[in-house]
């Protein structure tokens, strides 16, 4: 059996206040295309369908094209409800959609598998939702942490699958202990204490197809996460989109491949100088990407956003990261304040706290006296 193990489609999120609805329709027609093409018969979305638990209506109808589509090359269709989800909001789909489509979000039926067979025999799927174990307690009562109602689920999928023959396919939402640490994880559950769930959670199935860290990752070879089909934050911008495509054969877990999803519009981080942002031939190629910029004058300078999308319009942020931080004076900036003696030094003292410790430049202080004079002549006269 051939199955596609991807997640985290985040149908209505924005990128830095732009919308990614038309950049994820062409990736998941891409994704429908290689369904097809390689003869997939069941794929599995582990969770983060959407990414709200209030999807606006165009979001609505982009899941219900793309799992009809799904559908229409033949493969069976397992979706599971992700943190980002409402559960029930999911759910209410699950019973208007046509057969061959799985809409798995109900904690209670995480024993009862999707049952599909080959010529090698049956697969069962067991589909678990994100499970927030304050919700939980009126049927776990003992079940208080990520870690325990994992772990509970999986003894149910353990125990059903005893009392089958069969091969195996178990699907989370989860952020597993093997994970390796990123500097901007998946929010909303958050990496150590409780939330974090152990690897021994995993144990007894042929295959666990995760969801919810955004980077594809391997913990074992029966155990990965496929990560989201597109980029939604710079940090991720190093790491490859796709989804794995998985081999099941008569005895178990056959071949595991990366199929590749194309990136609509590459990120990027450029460091430098403003100036030579805006006027270096080598900044060229990236006219057409998605801009991440840390500019590294010593002094923070005038509209730098509007000036970078002049050259890449698609700039979506701006940091000032001065390649050289000055000393900060002695004390807090609330203690220069009290200190100062004179306006010219409570000016100077606010400069220095905005800029890094750069006080007035020589130009800027005769500015600033002649205002301050011609304020204290304006005074005397009142």
């Amino acid at each position: 059996m051939r199955i596609l193990h991807t997640s985290d489609w985040h149908i209505g999120r924005t990128f830095h206040g732009h919308s990614t609805l038309d950049a994820l329709r062409g990736v998941l027609e891409t994704l429908t295309r290689q369904v097809r093409d390689e003869n997939v018969d069941v794929v599995i979305v582990a969770g983060d369908v959407f990414d709200s638990g209030a999807p606006a209506a165009a979001c609505y109808t982009l899941l219900s094209d793309t799992l009809r589509a799904l559908a229409d090359t033949g493969a069976q269709v397992i979706v599971t409800s992700g943190n980002h989800d409402s559960a029930a909001r999911l759910g209410f789909q699950a019973g208007l959609l046509r057969d061959g489509i799985h809409v798995l979000t109900d904690p209670a039926a995480i024993g009862t598998p999707i049952t599909v067979a080959d010529a090698d025999g049956p697969v069962h799927f067991y589909g678990i939702p994100f499970l927030e174990p304050a919700l939980l307690r009126h049927l776990w009562p003992a079940a208080r942490s990520q870690a325990e109602v994992l772990g509970h689920a999986m003894d149910l999928v353990r125990a059903d699958l005893a009392q089958r023959a069969g091969r195996s396919v178990a699907i989370a939402h989860c952020f597993a202990a093997k994970v390796e640490p990123t500097p901007q994880l998946e929010r909303d559950i958050q990496q150590g204490g409780l939330d974090v769930v152990p690897w021994s959670c995993f144990e007894g199935v042929d295959y666990m197809a995760l969801g919810h860290i955004h980077g594809r990752q391997e913990l074992a070879l029966h155990a990965r996460y496929s990560g989201a089909p597109l980029h939604y934050s710079f940090g991720e911008g190093s790491k490859p989109r796709g989804s794995w495509l998985v081999d099941l054969g008569a005895s178990g877990l056959g071949d595991v491949t990366w199929l590749e999803l194309p990136v609509p519009r590459r990120l990027v981080t450029l460091t430098a100088p403003l100036e030579d942002l805006l006027t270096d031939d080598r900044f060229a190629a990236h006219a057409e990407d998605w801009v991440s910029v840390e500019y590294t004058d010593d002094l923070p300078q005038r509209e730098p956003l509007r000036r970078l999308q002049a050259r890449f319009p698609y700039c979506a942020k701006v940091v000032h990261a001065p390649a050289v931080v000055p000393e900060r004076a002695g004390g807090s900036y609330v203690d220069r304040v009290r200190a100062a003696r004179s306006d010219r030094e409570l000016v100077d003292a606010f400069l220095q706290h905005v800029r890094d410790g750069e006080a007035a430049s020589e130009r800027e202080a005769e500015l600033l006296a002649d205002v301050l004079d011609e304020r204290t002549r304006v005074e005397a006269l009142a």
